[in-house]
């Protein structure tokens, strides 16, 4: 064992300096109540601040909160003690967690109608092909919670945002079961029936998207300003058609000074035959060229 020597104190005014009188190395050592009880020599003082600090952080309290999710960063903080001290402990129990995890995938998801026939660890890897995403870069994590029961944890990134589903695992036959706890772990079970992520579209196009449906509808209109056009013209040749085919043909009237006398027949003369008669309730109708040109017919 070395000698050192005291060279001062340090420039935080927390921790000693020593020196190496033959290397010239130095080294730092922090003047806290354990160095300060040896200085004086307090065996006592000495021994009742190791077994506070042994009491505040126990080798099974620290597993009992690794167990339970924290890290060793975490536990060492809270403690206020080394993390190469906390690891020593928490070894074990991490390699605990990690071998529930795995046996985790091998469970069977419940739905509602019971245990589905594939694996957890498949039905998530169908999640994450249906949506596109990478399955390799999703980890797997467990601890205990306070009802004894294991929660299993899977961690993945979409674009910024951190995603975390949870499962209650239990260990079982055929792998045990696993039953979702949040809504993240439900929709891994159902991810075509669920809900999905909207797709947002650029903003230019959505404004050709717009523009060409304003542009079908009017196309449409002009279509059935168009079509009500052709109607009113074919309703207008029709009724001009109606009214030439009424023309009123006007007879001519005897005027008040017509002297025209009527030839005599003499007495002698054949008898002139009388025109036939149509026959009864049949009038005779004028031909359409009579009617058209105003003329009476002779026949």
């Amino acid at each position: 064992m070395r000698a050192l020597r005291v060279v001062g104190l340090h420039e935080d005014g927390k921790s000693i300096v020593c020196e190496d009188p033959v290397q010239g190395e130095r080294f730092q050592i922090p003047a806290d109540d354990r160095l300060r009880a040896a200085a004086r020599g307090d065996i006592t003082r000495l021994g009742q601040i190791q077994i506070e600090l042994e009491s505040q952080m126990r080798p099974r309290e620290i597993q009992a909160r690794i167990r339970a999710g924290e890290t060793v960063t975490q536990v060492a903080a809270g403690a206020g003690i080394p993390e190469q001290r906390v690891e020593r402990f928490a070894y074990p129990v991490l390699l605990e967690r990690s071998r529930q995890a795995e046996l985790a995938q091998q469970a069977h998801p419940v739905r509602e109608d019971g245990p589905d026939v594939r694996t957890l660890g498949e039905v998530v890897a169908f999640a994450f092909g249906v949506r596109g995403q990478d399955y390799s870069t999703a980890t797997w994590d467990s601890w205990r919670g306070d009802d004894g029961k294991w929660i299993v944890c899977l961690r993945w990134k979409t674009g910024r945002s951190d995603n975390r589903a949870h499962w209650v695992f239990s260990p079982g036959a055929h792998g045990g079961t696993a039953i979702a706890l949040d809504d993240h772990a439900a929709d891994l079970h159902d991810p075509e029936t669920r809900r999905q992520p909207r797709t947002l579209a650029p903003v230019g196009e959505l404004a050709d998207q717009t523009r060409t449906e304003q542009a079908v509808l009017d196309s449409d209109e002009d279509r059935d300003a168009i079509a009500d056009a052709v109607a009113e013209d074919n309703q207008h040749m029709l009724e001009i058609e109606h009214e030439a085919k009424v023309i009123e043909a006007p007879i001519p009237e005897p005027g008040e000074d017509d002297t025209t006398e009527i030839p005599k027949v003499p007495a002698d003369a054949a008898p002139v035959a009388a025109p036939r008669k149509g026959k009864k309730n049949h009038p005779v109708v004028p031909a359409w060229e009579d009617v058209l040109l105003g003329v009476r017919s002779s026949r």
